[in-house]
């Protein structure tokens, strides 16, 4: 850093010295030149950090304020939504309720409340 600050110092002692040869036209022109540069000058923007995948799709997310920033979260929050519903409606709570039906109007036989192995009878009574 050090040395860097002191070749900034000897090259502005240069151009320094150089001045005193220039016409006064050159000067202005040179002062115009700087102005116009100045002017054009943008400072960088502060890096952000992000995802390579992220700053490919920004523009497109960030055009309106309801837009696609919010529709797709949403899209993905109804999806999985009706993705845990499908789940829970599968063909298990039918068989529970098959198995306490029967229960309940005795059509099962005295020994399938004696037997051990209940729940191989009535796996093998439902088919």
């Amino acid at each position: 850093m050090k040395h860097d600050d002191e070749l900034g110092a000897r090259i502005a002692k240069v151009l320094e010295e150089g001045t005193g040869a220039l016409s006064p036209e050159q000067r202005d022109r040179l002062a115009a030149a700087r102005r116009k540069a100045l002017a054009r000058y943008q400072p960088a923007p502060a890096p952000v950090w992000a995802p390579a995948w992220a700053t490919s799709i920004s523009g497109f997310t960030e055009q309106s304020v309801l837009g696609v920033r919010y529709l797709i979260p949403f899209a993905a929050l109804i999806l999985g939504l009706l993705g845990v519903v499908y789940m829970h409606t599968g063909t298990v709570p039918s068989d529970i309720a098959d198995i306490d039906a029967g229960l309940l109007t005795d059509e099962l036989p005295i020994n399938a409340f004696l037997d051990t192995s209940l729940d191989s009878w009535l796996t093998r009574s439902s088919r």
